[in-house]
């Protein structure tokens, strides 16, 4: 059973003094609240509520809209956040993703930075739990950073609560967010409980924290050219070979679907939801809004159940955009990669054995499943109550790291294979066949990556850690509209809104001016 406690407290950026004391009687105040360690615990789980951002949760989803693996037919600013980023139409004054990460990201740090400059003051819990709480609120805060660092490099490092004196900030090079992002994280896999995330119910841990930052790691471990760094494998291996007590679920569903999700043996961090305090619109924005629509070339890199390639013909008289529904529906029936159907639907989604329509159009004829509640009641509207967690971080992906790393470093020995065909064992899928060389290697552990953890948010990253997104972008022909990648396009411009009030200290990233 789910079990989550939430408090509005403000995440105010910005504190003054005054000589007017107003301590509101019906909500908590700066000036009567911060007094016990109950206190804390509220406003960290309020911190850990702030997680609940679409960007960071429910619209993990939608970052496929930004590569190969979906189109997203809502503009910039509407729900899938991607149709003239994807074009390449990316500058200073767009909204959806350039906009949103910048704003709620800080905004995420804004709460953990008042709740760590409180904690710093308070007396009331030992030596041990102090450093535990701390830990927790700077993993948080190096989450928010670690899409700040991948989205825009170059961006302010706000590590107190801002003053009036101290609002306007200067970016710092993107070496320096790095350090200290890995800072926080350092800390907080030394601070952290070792626990697993079952017995931890919702918080960081310090398995979860070595995962997170061989991710990171993993992020600047190819140079310009997209050749690997060998002190970074090496130093993500160290961190994925001490990753224990975790398993793969048996069932590749269990780990997006509510109430499953509380015994899966493989989730390492997940944002919580829980109806109808805390809960999110997804089911009405993936099943009837279609605000993602995979495409048929990722519906064609799901193997038949031999390992010989997919299919995803398109229909006779229609644009070529749009799947066969017959030949999906008996390719991937018994003869097919068993995660297709639990990744995506053809035409229409089943919920308790009843097929509905989406409400909205279907560009590709193909809408996403993955994540889909099976106790939801359709139609879909505004009202409804979706409480399924969005991972963050799971086993398959420490496995599929771990494999990556080895391969790049000693190519493909016997803990390559290990790793790949325990994840495609659990799908159903035949053992990578013997005596691969490593570019083949690398080329399946990268197939295994997009199809293994396909709109859970990394597709977008891997193609920029791997220097391919150029290549593998402009490449797509299966989209409704033409996609564009420029090698400016690995960072973002910062929002103009955020310079302009920033009185000229804020500077624009290069190549955005």
């Amino acid at each position: 059973m789910k079990k989550i406690i939430y408090i509005l407290i403000g995440a105010l950026s910005l504190t003054a003094c005054s000589d007017l004391d107003l301590n509101p009687n019906d909500r908590p105040s700066s000036g009567t609240f911060w007094q016990t360690p109950q206190d804390f615990d509220l406003a960290l789980t309020a911190s850990y509520g702030s997680l609940q951002r679409s960007g960071y949760s429910t619209a993990l989803p939608c970052w496929d809209n930004l590569t190969d693996n979906a189109y997203g037919q809502h503009a910039e600013g509407q729900y899938g956040m991607t149709t003239n980023m994807v074009q390449g139409t990316i500058d200073a004054t767009s909204t959806g993703f350039v906009y949103n990460t910048y704003l709620e990201a800080l905004a995420g740090v804004a709460r953990v930075n008042i709740f760590l400059n409180k904690l710093k003051e308070f007396t009331g819990f030992d030596e041990n739990t102090k450093k535990r709480y701390e830990a927790e609120g700077r993993m948080i805060r190096a989450f928010y950073y670690s899409f700040l660092y991948r989205g825009y490099g170059e961006v302010p490092i706000v590590s107190e609560p801002l003053t009036l004196e101290t609002q306007y900030q200067a970016k710092k090079p993107a070496d320096d967010v790095y350090q200290f992002m890995m800072g926080d994280i350092d800390f907080a896999i030394a601070n952290l409980s070792d626990i697993t995330y079952k017995e931890a119910k919702g918080k960081w841990t310090k398995n979860a924290a070595k995962a997170y930052k061989a991710r990171m790691i993993l992020y600047t471990a190819y140079n310009d050219a997209g050749q690997m760094i060998q002190a970074k494998m090496n130093e993500a291996k160290t961190l994925l070979s001490e990753i224990a007590g975790y398993s793969l679920a048996n069932d590749f569903r269990d780990n997006f679907n509510d109430p499953a999700q509380e015994t899966s043996p493989e989730i390492m961090m997940s944002v919580k939801f829980l109806a109808p305090n805390a809960s999110s619109s997804a089911d009405m924005w993936y099943a009837d809004w279609l605000v993602v629509s995979p495409l048929i070339n990722l519906i064609e890199e799901f193997e038949m159940l031999d390992g010989s390639p997919g299919l995803a013909v398109p229909k006779k008289g229609t644009s070529k955009f749009t799947v066969n529904s017959e030949i999906f529906t008996n390719a991937s029936s018994a003869n097919r990669d068993s995660r297709l159907a639990k990744t995506v639907f053809i035409d229409k989604y089943v919920i308790n054995g009843v097929e509905y329509t989406p409400g909205n159009a279907r560009p590709t004829g193909v809408g996403l499943s993955k994540f889909l509640s099976h106790n939801q009641i359709a139609p879909f509207g505004y009202s409804t109550l979706s409480q399924q967690d969005w991972v963050i971080m799971r086993y398959a992906d420490v496995l599929l790291m771990l494999a990556e790393v080895e391969n790049e470093l000693n190519g493909p020995t016997a803990l390559v294979y290990t790793s790949v065909d325990a994840v495609r064992k659990r799908a159903g899928m035949p053992k990578l066949s013997q005596n691969l060389s490593k570019e083949a290697m690398r080329q399946k552990i990268r197939h295994e990556r997009r199809v293994e953890l396909a709109f859970e948010g990394e597709h977008y990253f891997d193609l920029k850690r791997w220097k391919t997104a150029k290549t593998v972008l402009n490449a797509v022909q299966d989209a409704p509209i033409v996609y564009k990648f420029e090698d400016k396009h690995y960072l973002w411009p910062l929002p103009q809104s955020e310079i302009d009030k920033n009185q000229g200290i804020l500077t624009q990233n290069p190549n955005y001016k």
